[in-house]
């Protein structure tokens, strides 16, 4: 009964551990329900034939929503302090430097507020960025293509999609405190 009550105390370091095991668990076991959503969606009159093993640009758009989530979690001194571990923790699993992952990562927010532009909606921005990353473009009907937008329907089946693979902090502060 009092361990309902008893929460496990996490050091930073163990936060960024949780944070990016947890992701990556995510996408290996969700990614090919992805890929198979996103090529049996009917707003493409062509298969995009996405696979498993392209889950690499997914993958970046989901760490990056959830950095922007971290951000807006976390007071700003221990989000720099996580963020900063996981930016560590990133790069040597991309087998990169530690700035150049950072700017990887800060190019695909840029793409993401960019592609996502006006809104300020993470959960829009990154089915629109799934959209652009994969070039679904190539596979929509002749009005959407022509337009070079997504089909807003398919817009909306992604973001019910993509908010699955955000980090559900209120779960975690249940079960732990920093």
């Amino acid at each position: 009964m009092f361990s309902t009550f008893i929460k496990k105390k996490l050091g930073d370091n163990q936060v960024a551990n949780v944070f990016i095991n947890s992701i990556f668990d995510s996408v290996d076991k969700g990614f090919k329900e992805v890929a198979s959503i996103i090529n049996e969606d009917p707003a493409f009159i062509t298969c995009p034939n996405i696979t498993e093993k392209h889950n690499g640009e997914f993958s970046l758009i989901v760490i990056v929503g959830n950095l922007s989530f971290l951000e807006s979690t976390f007071e700003a001194e221990q989000a720099t302090r996580v963020e900063n571990l996981i930016f560590e923790k990133l790069a040597k699993m991309y087998e990169m430097d530690v700035n150049a992952f950072r700017t990887l990562i800060r190019d695909y927010q840029s793409f993401i507020s960019r592609v996502n532009h006006p809104s300020k909606n993470w959960i829009y921005g990154m089915s629109k960025a799934v959209f652009y990353k994969y070039k679904l473009n190539d596979f929509q009907d002749e009005y959407f293509r022509r337009m070079q937008v997504p089909n807003p329907l398919f817009l909306k089946r992604m973001d019910d999609v993509t908010s699955n693979f955000i980090w559900n902090w209120d779960a975690f502060f249940k079960k732990y405190r920093l």
